[in-house]
């Protein structure tokens, strides 16, 4: 029947599309869950959109609904969706009933269920191929499946449904790409198996939306009037927000595993960010240039940690959790359904600038944007009604990138008439007329220089299109979901057990969710009121720091948060005391990944620290150059360094890399290191020294068995590592032991097992090198969180 339809099809389109016009070659569209609430709602529509607009493009079509659903049954629930779309406003009638009754003739319903299912699929494309002499240009099949079965459906189009080679394969996925960094990490794999990158089109209808489609490109029209400003000198924030009125009736069982952080800031919101922060390319067309330029921006963030967000629950929400998923009356949820998060960037144009991201359901409106507000030095002696909007620089200078619904109802681009008009793609975007009563941010519209799209197109019939053209960079590569997961999972790891604050919903919430930044992080400015408290939900963070013993030494020990808190207090008493004892303060840090959520902790809140008495030591190096992210020195250098004021001279790293070489025994990089520690750390012993634990019980960078600095001279040595890079340079034991104070900080449920064994064995440091910490005219103190203390 296929063939016969296609031909009859092609035929009567008659001038709209001739046969020699297909000799560009045919595409094959397969619809995956084609009888879903996605495909119902848009992605049928946005199919039909790609017809209307590609029908004389030299391309011929055939449109392949699949689900699960057997042949009949599943065809009838296809062609009821199919009989209601509906041209754009501007299709002439005629043409519009021609362009539909052909559309639906391309169309065929496929049960997709087994290898077999999918292999008749593809026999199918190829007969018709055959039969009516068509080139292959390439299938599209869009997965509008839960992420569940995308192995299965990959397993089964790699083995069965590619097309002949010289044809393209596209195939778009939906998210949620995981849940967090791991998950993503194991999908990207498994998908990685089947697909090349090249051919995978991972979708967040985000970019398909018309004004955050319009960032890079009003940036780049607009550098010479962005250029000077577009910078911390300039901005004073940026916020991106996307309110919703609906709560999660009817979508807890999805709300409850991802929450709103993962359902909108990680991808919707973040994607929008990095278009505002992201350094311009020389061609924003450059789809390749476009994604390194993302995943630069990445880079360039400051983790988070759990104060930068803040965190609520409509009240009605546990209710809805409870007969939804059928859960006990005392079943409690911490799932946020609002968040506003606090971030940074640590690249020289973004330093200090906040950028605020906030999200929520039953809030008081329906409205999404990125808004970029600008500074104001200016004070206007006369009164602002004096003064038109144009000229006045006491008025509030901001670009609003506007998503849509809200005062608006459209998307749109708002520029202040105090900053610059700007430059607009006239055959995409229109000055809008004027409304003389609309007032947005505080400010009449008129204040504002205002365009919106010329045709306003759905962000599926966008992104449709950019997939047909093959515009990777309106779509989320493997590189950049990793990077955003990597970035966000630590932080939805810290609050994974922290309670909301409850809010009654709508315009009742008044100013209960208003937030400010303190301190470098985000907190309510106003109390929870106590009607609103749930006294059941007493969580585990209640609990504050514990002092105790550990191996005959002092315990410190709390929730990491807390913990973390606690340590860089300490360190800042330590560092004072002995600035005024001696007036310099000699510290000696670790690498790893557990000081890192303590550098951020000393550089954000502790202003007081005496930088500029203090010199900074590195326990122990990997064998890489310093500008290589393996490096400690590295870490040490983005998460603390840049944003203290140590003078230069101070800072003291290892000399692994002499000579253009790599720690070469011959280059006398240990002596060297050793002699700059005799020279100016009076006794070489350091007034503080922040060590942390292996699983294997290793400190620093001596290993179980080592053959050197366990023991003898309290010196600097050559390691050798079980782990990559093998190549390691650290402070011997005897070196470490002669320190005035020692700190060990111990962090995670990985940690537990070595906890515990180190609570029971004695002096070892040939098993496990931590156990021969123990100075021998100083202080040592244990810094241990409850996961790694208790499990």
């Amino acid at each position: 029947k296929m063939p016969g339809r296609v031909l009859c099809a092609v035929l009567f389109l008659g001038a709209l599309q001739s046969l020699a016009e297909a000799s560009q070659g045919h595409i094959s569209v397969v619809l995956l869950g084609a009888t879903g609430d996605l495909a119902k709602k848009y992605l049928w529509q946005g199919l039909f959109q790609l017809y209307i607009d590609q029908v004389s493009s030299g391309h011929s079509f055939t449109f392949h609904g699949a689900a699960l659903a057997a042949v009949e049954p599943g065809q009838r629930l296809m062609f009821d969706v199919l009989k209601k779309l509906s041209c754009p406003p501007d299709e002439a009638p005629n043409r519009c009933a021609v362009l539909k009754d052909q559309f639906l003739k391309l169309s065929q319903y496929h049960q997709l269920r087994t290898a077999e299912n999918y292999a008749a699929l593809s026999r199918d494309i190829e007969t018709l191929l055959r039969q009516e002499g068509l080139h292959e240009a390439g299938r599209i099949f869009y997965f509008s499946v839960p992420p569940f079965a995308y192995t299965d459906i990959a397993r089964h189009i790699n083995s069965s449904c590619r097309p002949a080679p010289g044809a393209w394969l596209r195939v778009v996925l939906e998210k949620p790409f995981g849940h967090d960094l791991g998950s993503a990490q194991q999908l990207a794999a498994e998908l990685k198996g089947f697909f090349r990158e090249e051919e995978m089109y991972r979708v967040d209808h985000y970019l398909g939306k018309q004004a955050v489609a319009q960032i890079l490109p009003f940036r780049d029209q607009n550098r010479q009037f962005l250029d000077p400003i577009w910078n911390r000198h300039h901005v004073e924030r940026v916020e991106i927000v996307l309110k919703e009125t609906v709560d999660a009736k009817g979508r807890t069982s999805f709300y409850e595993q991802y929450g709103v952080i993962r359902d909108v800031l990680q991808n919707h919101l973040t994607e929008a960010l990095l278009f505002l922060i992201m350094e311009l390319p020389a061609n924003v067309s450059r789809a390749e240039e476009v994604l390194q330029h993302k995943l630069q921006s990445f880079q360039s963030l400051w983790g988070l940690e759990k104060s930068s967000a803040v965190l609520g629950q409509y009240q009605a929400y546990a209710s809805q959790v409870q007969e939804e998923l059928q859960q006990a009356q005392d079943y409690v949820s911490t799932t946020p359904t609002f968040a506003g998060v606090l971030i940074h960037s640590e690249s020289l144009r973004w330093e200090g600038v906040p950028f605020l991201l906030t999200s929520g359901k039953a809030l008081d409106e329906r409205v999404g944007y990125a808004r970029v507000l600008f500074k104001n030095r200016a004070y206007c002696t006369q009164r602002e009604a004096l003064r038109d909007a144009g000229h006045s620089q006491c008025k509030a200078k901001q670009i609003i990138f506007y998503f849509g619904h809200g005062a608006l109802n459209t998307p749109a681009v708002l520029v202040s008439r105090n900053l610059f008009r700007p430059v607009m793609p006239k055959d995409s975007w229109k000055e809008a007329a004027a409304w003389p009563d609309l007032h947005i941010f505080g400010q009449p519209l008129s204040d504002f220089y205002v365009y919106s799209p010329v045709k306003e197109r759905d962000a599926y019939s966008v992104l449709i299109s950019n997939i047909y053209h093959g515009r990777k960079d309106f779509f989320i590569t493997t590189e950049n979901l990793l990077a955003s997961w990597g970035f966000w999972t630590p932080l939805l790891d810290s609050i994974s057990h922290q309670p909301p604050r409850l809010y009654p919903g709508g315009v009742e919430n008044q100013h209960l969710l208003d937030f400010e930044i303190v301190s470098g992080g985000l907190a309510f400015t106003l109390a929870e009121p106590a009607e609103l408290l749930n006294p059941s939900r007493q969580m585990p963070s209640d609990y504050r720091v514990v002092e105790s013993k550990f191996r005959q030494s002092p315990l410190v020990s709390a929730w990491s948060e807390d913990l973390i808190s606690q340590l860089a207090s300490d360190m800042e008493e330590a560092a004072v005391r002995s600035v005024a004892h001696s007036g310099q303060f000699h510290l000696a840090l670790s690498g790893g990944s557990s000081p890192v959520v303590l550098f951020q902790q000393l550089a954000r809140h502790h202003y007081a620290f005496p930088w500029r008495h203090t010199h900074i030591w590195l326990v122990d190096e990997r064998c890489v150059p310093l500008t290589d992210s393996e490096s400690n020195f590295f870490s040490l250098h983005r998460h603390l360094l840049q944003s203290v004021r140590v003078p230069y001279f101070n800072i003291h790293p290892m000399p692994v890399h002499l000579n253009r070489r790599l720690c070469v025994e011959e280059d006398g990089g240990t002596e060297l290191y050793a002699r700059d520690i005799t020279a100016l750390v009076a006794n070489a012993s350091f007034d503080l020294v922040l060590l942390g634990v292996g699983t294997d019980g290793h400190t620093a960078s001596l290993f179980p068995r080592s053959e050197h600095g366990l023991e003898g001279a309290p010196t600097v040595v050559l390691t050798e590592s079980p782990f990559k890079p093998h190549q390691r340079m650290s402070l011997s034991l005897p070196l470490i032991n002669r320190a005035r104070q020692v700190f060990v900080l111990v962090l995670g449920k990985g940690k537990h097992d070595i906890t515990t064994l180190l609570s029971r064995v004695g002096h070892e440091p040939r098993k496990w090198p931590i156990s021969g910490v123990s100075p021998s005219s100083g202080q040592l103190v244990w810094y241990v969180d409850y996961e790694a203390l208790l499990g």
